[in-house]
């Protein structure tokens, strides 16, 4: 099982980015995955989650109505669209395969946002 992450960058605050995860080793419309995020000197953050074989999705009251999370069956790839990006939303994200509750085991190197003027 590997997890790669990238889009990261950045970004002027109000901009947008799109994170992409490349799963490899299962199948991602299979299984729950989600999106973590952990900002500079502080813990890690769920972020976003999308259940497996259905498009139920939930989000963090912190981003809601700002990311939407989707993934690609056929490129077997898991996506955060950012959009009205904040200076709170800098960190590094990483996906995981998990519901909200994710434990740090299996995640991919990650890949930071930097959201500032």
């Amino acid at each position: 099982v590997q997890l790669v992450e990238s889009g990261g960058g950045l970004v002027q605050p109000g901009g947008s980015l799109r994170l992409s995860c490349a799963a490899s080793g299962f199948t991602v419309r299979m299984y729950a995955m989600s999106w973590v995020r952990q900002a500079p000197g502080k813990g890690v953050e769920w972020v976003s989650s999308i259940l497996g074989g259905k498009n139920r999705t939930a989000y963090a009251s912190s981003v809601e109505g700002r990311f939407t999370i989707s993934r690609d069956n056929a490129k077997n790839t898991l996506y955060l669209q950012m959009n009205s990006l904040k200076p709170d939303d800098t960190g590094v994200y990483y996906c995981a395969r998990c519901w909200i509750s994710c434990p740090r085991t299996g995640w991919g190197q990650g890949t930071q946002v930097t959201v500032s003027s």
